[in-house]
């Protein structure tokens, strides 16, 4: 028993870890140019403060907000084939990256 629950912890870290390694790895090649670093407005990656009173906003809404653009951002900022999904992810790992 305790062999199989071990391999069932060992198999759900494992999705975790290559779910979130997908995930960062978008980040790096999509949003990172400008959430790296703030350019342009955009929120910087890690920054509780600057993500806290979008994340207020709802998902649905800032989303919509990287589906369509808003401000300095271009629609769909640079990651062209994200689904609502993807951005979800995203928008998730920026605002609790450390």
């Amino acid at each position: 028993m305790k062999k199989c629950l071990f391999a069932v912890l060992l198999a759900i870290t494992s999705v975790a870890a290559s779910a979130n390694a997908d995930v960062e790895a978008r980040y790096k090649k999509s949003c990172y140019a400008c959430h790296g670093f703030g350019a342009n407005g955009a929120p910087k990656t890690g920054d509780v403060a600057a993500w806290t009173p979008r994340l207020e906003k709802g998902m649905e809404t800032l989303v919509k907000h990287a589906r369509e653009g808003l401000n300095a951002m271009p629609p769909m900022g640079l990651c062209f084939d994200c689904s609502d999904a993807d951005f979800q992810a995203l928008i998730e790992y920026m605002a609790t990256a450390k």
